[in-house]
């Protein structure tokens, strides 16, 4: 799996950089035919977000998520991502 990590206004830091790594190897548990993901930090004045696309076989999934805290924006978009892998492996389990 590649992850293509990039941020608006923040610079990453190895330990963030890790993070995320931690984060989509988890993902890569309910999926093995994630291809590529392409992750985005922003910080806007006192808003940390983060948004993800994850590029699978037959479909491509988006989520984002914003916090106070960078680490916990990454945290709520790594579920909902999670949620979202949960369900389209379920739908093409039932075909």
């Amino acid at each position: 799996m590649q992850i293509n990590l990039s941020g608006h206004h923040v610079d990453i830091s190895e330990p963030l950089r890790q993070y995320v790594y931690n984060k989509f190897i988890r993902l890569q548990r309910h999926s093995d035919q994630i291809t590529n993901s392409d992750v985005i930090l922003i910080v806007e004045k006192s808003v940390q977000k983060s948004e993800a696309r994850v590029h699978i076989a037959g479909a491509e999934i988006f989520a984002a998520a914003e916090s106070e805290n960078m680490y916990a924006a990454i945290d709520l978009m790594t579920d909902k991502l999670d949620r979202q892998l949960i369900k389209h492996k379920e739908k093409t389990r039932g075909h």
